[in-house]
């Protein structure tokens, strides 16, 4: 999870978000040398006194200012592309998850199961216990079998919503008469916070999401234990 005066992106938690990280770092690595070239080149036009001509009136400089901004987009351009066709939708995912948004909880049912559905309310400051985060924690967590692929399906009730864990790389919105659907593969066990990001009303921070992966029999162990509860 994130902590303060992190500079960074979190730690990434699924194939998707290792590929975004490195985007991340590469479009910065582009921004970075094209700012400290931009720079370079002001500060060497206000203080320098000398001038040329060829240079003020240069055709080739007016075609590499042209070419190279292109060239630089391309380069970004196409790892973008590579990661949204990663990020496209599942063909055979192992889960299947309804997460629904309401003010200001969510719902979450998992539609393999016959009756294995539960609300997700934060827990108040006053009942949290030691270790346990403050405005992140829920009473009801997540819980979903690691490296397996897990379909989303993310809708809300009554005001846009945002269903969005960071460490996982999703983030889809939740928007009311709509089903829309996000996949991810938790390569490692863990619990993994993340908020509404989306302003819907009042409490809009007050309903975080905690997703904890953990290994398929102990996935397996859960569900009949909250099978036999319901």
């Amino acid at each position: 999870m994130a902590h303060p005066s992190q500079l960074g992106l979190q730690d990434a938690a699924s194939p998707v978000m290792e590929e975004l990280l490195h985007f991340h770092d590469h479009t910065m690595m582009i921004m970075a040398s094209i700012g400290t070239l931009v720079t370079y080149a002001m500060v060497m036009a206000v203080f320098s006194n000398l001038t040329d001509k060829y240079i003020l009136e240069s055709h080739q400089i007016e075609t590499m200012w042209t070419i190279v901004p292109a060239m630089v987009l391309v380069v970004i351009a196409l790892p973008s592309l590579r990661i949204l066709y990663i990020m496209d939708e599942i063909n055979d995912p192992h889960l299947t998850v309804k997460a629904m948004g309401h003010q200001w909880y969510w719902s979450y049912e998992y539609t393999d199961y016959e009756d294995l559905t539960f609300d997700a309310y934060m827990i108040p400051t006053q009942d949290l216990t030691p270790g346990q985060f403050r405005l992140l924690e829920t009473d009801h967590r997540v819980v979903l079998p690691m490296q397996s692929p897990i379909r989303v399906l993310v809708s809300a009730e009554d005001v846009l919503h945002s269903w969005s864990v960071p460490a996982l790389g999703v983030k889809m919105d939740a928007v009311p008469g709509r089903l829309n659907q996000t996949s991810f593969i938790a390569s490692r066990p863990g619990v993994f916070y993340g908020q509404c990001s989306e302003i819907c009303g009042a409490n809009h921070s007050f309903m975080p999401i905690v997703v904890e992966t953990v290994p398929l029999e102990h996935f397996e162990s859960w569900s009949s234990l909250m099978l036999e509860d319901a």
